[in-house]
């Protein structure tokens, strides 16, 4: 059966927006004023490799039933109780509403499962409202901008969550959720994708050679390892912005980075003759931005002579240039001839497995407590002391935690990594992307309460 989501929100959040957007086509209308949308619309959405049955719906407005909103609104009720899973927009400019409130609360009390999407968040202009939306109760808010299409990797996963979820039963907080891996292989022109891909495959899969940029499409390939199923994507070689000038490459070098948002890990492949140039850094920094667990692989490793001298010049390199995550992985071997290859899936799988880690919150505050204990926060600008009372994990893939607390404005970037660093040490986390958002606790006998 096929998976169906609806599209729900009051007036003008930009629902029609996100369906034209997933379906790839203006098959709705989309003007400024608000209620334009009044019937279903249906199509065939689709995200990277993913596609669903996706309803538009009219805009949720609190209605007498025999109004022309009140019949809408049937329709909308309508959608979502033949949905598998709800996408319940707000405009993250204009924040959260009563109107939101209250349509939060009627899915709450549904059977449907809902997701919150904080919509026209480009830039930082939906911050504010990003953050309101947390008290809308329905998991974690996901900032996008269906104008201009940003944060669709997010959505990616949400979506590929919730099909799991649905196949297997309600999803618990352990589980491994998406069955499929998406191991996406990024790196400069002629550094071995498209070898490394035929090694893992045993065929010759993908075309070959010594000139750079035989590969435009990112190409995806079903496979198992193991038993294990994997989706692997081969994608074109990237070169520095400045040098890409033809409009062919610039396509390609899209495509690439839109495989690397949709994938959960990244290969970062090296010529290891020439290892860790600027360009590879770059692609590093973007796949850690985007929150994907990135293993670095030095390819062609037979032709190093001095082995001891270039892996001491690599993994410095690392540790100087990418110090949001400690302790990146680091593969060699030789696609060509097979040497090494053997280490490479379980070394992906060991990634994952890290990239997807749960920890209890009793673990992660008793930790926490240590912290605070060998390295107290600093005085805030008023002179007081930054408060940080607990912890929780908010989500995994990648793990993201929540602080609370009180004064956590004056917080410090330096604590924050302090604390990052001190996560990954504890709780097995080396290069893993790690997020921590702070959430100021609020007294409940203030004014403004």
């Amino acid at each position: 059966m096929t998976f169906t989501i609806a599209i729900v929100g009051r007036p003008n959040v930009g629902k029609s927006t996100l369906f034209n957007r997933l379906v790839g086509k203006r098959l709705a209308l989309v003007d400024d004023t608000p209620g334009v949308t009044r019937d279903r619309r249906e199509g065939e959405g689709r995200i990277g490799e993913l596609s669903f049955r996706l309803i538009d719906t009219a805009g949720l407005e609190d209605a007498d039933a025999a109004s022309i909103e009140g019949r809408m609104m049937r329709q909308t009720e309508a959608a979502v109780a033949d949905a598998d899973l709800a996408l319940m927009l707000i405009d993250g400019r204009a924040g959260v509403t009563p109107l939101d409130k209250h349509f939060a609360d009627w899915l709450r009390r549904g059977e449907t499962p809902a997701l919150v999407l904080a919509n026209k968040c480009e830039g930082r202009a939906g911050d504010a409202g990003l953050a309101e939306a947390w008290s809308l109760g329905l998991d974690e808010p996901l900032p996008i901008s269906a104008a201009h299409g940003d944060g669709l990797g997010l959505l990616h996963d949400a979506i590929l969550q919730a099909q799991h979820a649905g196949d297997g039963g309600p999803a618990t907080a352990d589980e491994a959720d998406d069955p499929v891996l998406q191991l996406a292989i990024l790196g400069r022109p002629n550094s071995g994708k498209s070898t490394l891909v035929n090694r893992l495959l045993g065929e010759e899969r993908q075309i070959t050679g010594p000139e750079p940029g035989l590969t435009r499409d990112a190409i995806g390939v079903a496979w198992r390892w193991r038993e294990r199923p994997v989706r692997l994507i081969d994608t074109a070689g990237l070169r520095k912005q400045a040098r890409v000038t033809g409009k062919l490459e610039r396509l390609a070098a899209g495509d690439a980075m839109r495989a690397m948002e949709y994938a959960q890990v990244v290969i970062l492949l090296l010529d290891a003759r020439a290892p860790l140039e600027r360009q590879d850094l770059a692609i590093a920094r973007r796949t850690i931005d985007e929150g994907r667990a990135l293993l670095v692989v030095a390819n062609k490793w037979d032709l190093v002579s001095d082995r001891r001298a270039a892996m001491g010049q690599l993994r410095d390199r690392l540790e100087t240039s990418l110090t949001q995550v400690r302790g990146v992985p680091v593969l060699t071997l030789s696609a060509l001839h097979g040497q090494g290859v053997e280490k490479l899936m379980p070394a992906v799988f060991e990634l994952y497995e890290r990239w997807q880690r749960r920890i209890p919150t009793a673990d992660l505050n008793r930790w926490l407590e240590e912290m605070l204990s060998r390295h107290p926060p600093p005085m805030g600008a008023s002179g007081r002391r930054i408060r940080l009372r607990y912890m929780t994990q908010a989500k995994s893939r990648p793990p993201t935690f929540i602080v609370f607390g009180g004064r956590l404005d004056d917080l410090p970037e330096a604590y924050l990594r302090y604390l990052q660093n001190g996560l990954r040490e504890a709780f097995d986390l080396p290069g893993v992307p790690l997020r921590i958002l702070t959430r100021r606790q609020h007294n409940p006998y203030a004014k403004d309460r």
